[in-house]
């Protein structure tokens, strides 16, 4: 097997994949259900409440930063994972028996919401980081790529079964299905084979240790323009659950089988753009840049659609850039990063990416409820612009973007980069030089 799924010849990794995508199903599902929940059984259609419960479901990837990075780079992941799978599953079966007895409040999806976040904010960069213990450096790329295609094709099928379940037999019980499906992950995890994991040496344990990545991000222009790219598009464009409930609610007044399959429609372009990224080798900045720029002219394009068949098929176009933007960044930050760093820079990376949430979800809510949704959609336009104006910039100024007119056609040029020696940290010094005096004292037979 080679090519688009060349990491499933690996046992680990087929093992690994075949559990997750039941759970991601059932992670969809939930989505779906709480959005709707929020937005037509707790409230009235206040987009705002579905904010905070964002806020309150990625912000502690923010918060918790100096712990999850920590704890990715020095702890055991596959039982790390473990803990965290089962504490996840255990909050879908709490929420879902206070919704089906009809005792749920809006407070407590705020509860469950901030507790799901926390644990979310320690298995997001274990799970990231794990696909390298599974395959090894040579298909980590293509592995990041088909783990994207997996989350986005149960996002196909997930909202959309979850909103016939909630059509049929309510909100309640899309939850406690969720929580069923963290058995096949749990599983999965124990069926590995612990002897075939690609392990590499941990993070030697220091002062400063969590500062180390911020000291490495920073000396590094390519990692800062992608996390600063992924800062404005993460907060202010990926509020999907904003844009599409909104939408659909107000501006099309569809009902809940609509709002799961224009979720799914979504999904179908976000499978499209995980299966090209998985197909290439390494992702470059240049990919990251148009993108966003699709990105922007998506949304654009959505928030002008006058009814629901057009808008969902504006859906597929924003689904396939942001999966192909996001998909990229995630391979090109763990290609171009040490081993031993790696936990740490995917930790910042996550907490952008989903710590955003808190600052922009609210206010694309309130723009929704205040302007409307086509202007909340044109906010997230606006961050996808914004993502590739910064992307341009540093293509001009690191990688000497050229771009002239050939034979009547327009072209461009971009030179390799021009990088400093890598930084080293000193927990990385420390580790290296305990390595190379082992070998030298192998060498020497000792």
């Amino acid at each position: 097997m080679s090519g688009t799924f060349r990491s499933l010849r690996n046992f680990n990794y087929r093992i690994w994949a075949s559990g997750a995508i039941v759970s991601n199903v059932g992670t969809w599902m939930q989505r779906t259900a709480q959005d709707w929940l929020v937005l037509t059984e707790l409230t009235h259609h206040n987009a705002t409440a579905v904010g905070i419960v964002m806020s309150l479901q990625f912000g502690p990837q923010m918060l918790l930063l100096p712990l999850t990075g920590y704890a990715a780079d020095h702890f055991d992941r596959r039982k790390l994972l473990f803990a965290t799978q089962a504490a996840m599953g255990s909050l879908a079966l709490g929420l879902g028996i206070l919704t089906v007895t009809g005792l749920v409040q809006l407070w407590q999806v705020y509860v469950f919401a901030g507790l799901l976040g926390c644990v979310t904010a320690f298995d997001s960069p274990a799970r990231q980081t794990f696909v390298s213990d599974l395959v090894g450096e040579e298909d980590l790329a293509n592995a990041v790529g088909l783990n994207s295609t997996s989350f986005n094709a149960a996002r196909m099928i997930g909202p959309a079964v979850a909103g016939l379940l909630i059509a049929s037999v309510g909100t309640g019980w899309v939850f406690l299905i969720n929580a069923l499906s963290f058995v096949a992950v749990l599983g999965s995890l124990r069926a590995l084979r612990t002897s075939e994991l690609h392990l590499k040496p941990r993070a030697v344990r220091s002062r400063g240790s969590f500062l180390e990545g911020f000291k490495y991000v920073w000396t590094r222009p390519d990692l800062k323009a992608a996390l600063l790219m992924l800062f404005l598009i993460g907060t202010f464009g990926l509020n999907f659950p904003i844009f599409i409930s909104t939408m659909s609610v107000t501006a099309f007044h569809a009902g809940a089988s609509e709002y799961g399959i224009l979720s799914s429609t979504m999904a179908i372009g976000s499978v499209t753009g995980a299966l090209l990224a998985a197909r290439r080798a390494k992702p470059r900045m240049a990919l990251l840049l148009g993108a966003a720029a699709v990105f922007g002219v998506g949304c654009t394009l959505a928030s002008l659609m006058p009814n629901y068949v057009l808008f969902g098929l504006v859906l597929i176009v924003i689904g396939m850039s942001t999966q192909t933007f996001t998909t990229s960044t995630n391979s090109l930050v763990q290609l171009t990063t040490e081993p031993a760093m790696r936990g740490r820079v995917i930790a910042i990376l996550l907490a952008i990416a989903l710590g955003g949430t808190p600052l922009g979800a609210p206010v694309v809510g309130w723009v929704a409820d205040r302007f409307g949704p086509r202007w909340a959609l044109g906010v997230g336009a606006a961050s996808g612009f914004a993502a590739a104006l910064v992307g341009l910039l540093y293509l001009v100024k690191y990688r000497q973007l050229r771009v002239y007119v050939e034979a009547g056609r327009v072209r461009y040029s971009i030179d390799d980069p021009r990088q400093a020696p890598p930084y080293v940290s000193p927990a990385v010094a420390v580790q290296n030089a305990v390595l190379n005096e082992a070998e030298e004292d192998s060498s020497a037979g000792v």
